[in-house]
């Protein structure tokens, strides 16, 4: 009789224990997130009429003169040209394989050119390599008419995705960015620093950037970038240059050091070299002043399950990265907040903890701790028959 009667009380235990249910600890509460002292503006004489310095990553803006001032950008314009084209390699709209004829039009195009000729037939893959490298016109205009049947409906997708992308101070009438007769093309240099991040997400597209010379047309033609930090700039893979009389001397540049990678827009420079000079000195000044702190996603530990079919369930961090001074790395605390004990039942990636992080003495972030499988609750009628059965056997 008292083995049936705790036998009765465990199984009445068990099932409040499932009805009950583990909060996941997330509060609904933004973190008090510091803030990342930026590079002081007089640490760096910057002459150009806007500039900005970003962390790829993170987004981190780490300098910043009129970056939200509207600009002629010239060819910087195809980051954008660049990105949607990226994009319909990744919708499998277009292969690098793709074959296209050069149109009318695309062979018009003056400027930085590769000097295609109507009717002439050519790979997406080429035509990329001569847009990214070389900045052709020609090459952007025939890409541009293949993605979306003709250039003004491609600058009208451009247009659409700067929306998406919160692009609040840019406006393209063409792909190219030649501007002698525009009205409304302009963007900002934070605004081109936003395209920047999204565009070099595509690994293509640093494989080519990174490149000081390629060819086309097996060879016969050679491409040399209009990047001259890829050559001469330590860890340089990108990313565009453009000049006209309007817009002045323009880039954004990219670079990667380590697991960092900065993203350096200059806009509105009186010569080349003024515009380079600008580029070198935020990449500088971010790569010596910052670190990229990461902590990976990673398996913590096995925790109890009450009411599930299995004991225990892995649980997993969810992964973290944080910009900060260099002389701060490695001073980042770690305070896990994990429940001792697990209800099922719970899905897998279901919130159960969290990590928050924190640098002498505030907090700089979060991340959640999730659970790693399906964890289903086990059946009244297969816990009264595990119960009895370990009563039976005295265990």
């Amino acid at each position: 009789m008292k083995k049936f009667l705790c036998c009765l009380l465990l199984i009445a235990l068990v099932a409040c224990a499932a009805l009950s249910s583990v909060s996941a600890s997330d509060s609904g509460e933004d973190a008090n997130i510091s803030e990342l002292p930026t590079i002081d503006a007089s640490a760096l004489d910057i002459k150009a009429e806007s500039a900005l310095l970003m962390e790829a990553s993170t987004g981190t803006v780490l300098y910043a003169k009129n970056e939200n001032k509207k600009a002629p950008p010239a060819s910087v314009t195809k980051i954008m040209t660049l990105l949607l084209v990226c994009e319909a390699l990744e919708s499998e709209a277009v292969s690098l394989d793709t074959v296209t004829t050069v149109s009318s039009n695309a062979a018009s195009m003056g400027g930085s050119q590769v000097f295609l000729e109507e009717g002439e037939r050519m790979t997406v893959e080429e035509l990329l390599k001569c847009t990214v490298i070389a900045s052709a016109n020609d090459a952007a205009v025939a890409l541009a008419e293949l993605v979306s049947g003709s250039e003004d409906a491609f600058v009208a997708r451009m247009n659409e995705r700067a929306r998406e992308l919160g692009l609040e101070n840019t406006s393209f009438e063409n792909t190219t960015g030649l501007d002698d007769t525009t009205v409304n093309h302009y963007t900002s240099a934070y605004d081109i620093a936003k395209m920047s991040r999204e565009l070099i997400k595509h690994e293509i597209i640093l494989k080519y950037s990174s490149l000081w010379q390629d060819t086309i047309r097996d060879g016969e033609f050679t491409l040399t970038n209009t990047n001259r930090l890829v050559r001469y700039y330590e860890g340089c893979n990108g990313l565009k240059t453009g000049s006209t009389d309007k817009a002045g001397y323009c880039i954004s540049a990219t670079a990667k050091r380590g697991n960092m990678q900065l993203i350096a827009v200059v806009m509105g420079a009186e010569t080349r070299d003024l515009r380079n000079a600008a580029a070198r000195a935020m990449l500088d000044a971010g790569f010596s002043g910052y670190s990229l702190c990461e902590f990976p996603s990673e398996y913590l530990e096995e925790v109890p399950v009450i009411g599930g079919r299995v004991s225990t369930a892995p649980i997993y961090s969810g992964g973290f990265s944080v910009l900060v001074e260099s002389t701060k790395k490695g001073k980042i605390e770690e305070k896990f907040s994990i429940p001792e004990a697990l209800t099922a039942p719970l899905a897998k990636g279901a919130k159960v903890g969290k990590i928050t992080y924190i640098l002498d003495g505030e907090v700089i972030g979060e991340c959640d701790i999730t659970v790693d499988r399906d964890v289903p609750s086990i059946k009244y009628s297969e816990l009264i028959i595990c119960i009895l059965k370990r009563v039976i056997s005295g265990k």
